[in-house]
This record gives structure tokens, C-alpha cells and sequence, in this order.
């Protein structure tokens, strides 16, 4: 892992303060962020990915965000994360708007 990689994700937990309890943890060669201890961001290759699910994944997928990816034996596995827009990272309510999105919905995954 690179410094510019965890100096990105020390910006990302710097830039979600307004919403409450955010930390940051390595994993699998990335960072996960957590919001109260739920995993609502990913890391991954200098690229910020949010969490959906079927109620937020449209949104993500009307502004044709790619989705995250990872290989496994040549097969491709989908998580449910998306790009974060490129908009969002110059515009801290831009940022706020769809971090929220991806806190509900890991909040909507942890009930179930």
C-alpha cells in the first residue's frame, strides 16, 4: 500500500467528520470506512467506492458509476459498492449527499 493511498483515505475520514463517528481500517490492500462501526465505503486503488443496495443502487447506476470489482481465479466477483462521482470529491455537499445514501444503506443491511 502506498503513502498516497493512506494519505487519501485520512483525507476521505477528514472529509466525512460532519456525520459522526468515521474511522478508516486497511483491508485487503485498501481501506474500509466505517461509520459506527459499519462498513460504508471502500478503498480500493485510489478510488472511493460507497455502499448501495436496492433501494440506492439505482441511483448509482443512473449516473453510470462503475461498480466494484475484484478478481478471483480469473472470475469476476460484483460487491455492492460504487464509484463515488467525480463531482462529489470537489463538492463537500455532493460528498455528504451520497455518503449518506451509502450509511443508510448499510444501516438497512444491519437490521436484516
Amino acid at each position: 500500500m502506498s503513502a498516497s493511498d493512506i494519505e487519501f483515505a485520512r483525507y476521505i475520514v477528514d472529509q466525512f467528520d460532519t456525520l459522526g463517528p468515521i474511522r478508516s481500517k486497511r483491508m485487503f490492500g485498501g481501506h474500509g470506512i466505517f461509520f459506527d462501526g459499519l462498513m460504508f465505503a471502500l478503498i480500493a486503488d485510489g478510488v472511493l467506492y460507497l455502499k448501495a443496495d436496492e433501494v440506492s443502487a439505482p441511483r448509482f447506476e443512473d449516473h453510470n458509476l462503475n461498480r466494484f470489482t475484484y478478481y478471483k481465479k480469473d472470475k469476476p466477483f460484483h460487491l455492492s459498492y460504487y464509484q463515488l462521482p467525480e463531482e462529489a470529491l470537489d463538492d463537500h455537499d455532493i460528498l455528504l449527499d451520497w455518503s449518506r445514501a451509502a450509511i443508510d444503506a448499510a444501516l438497512r443491511q444491519a437490521k436484516h
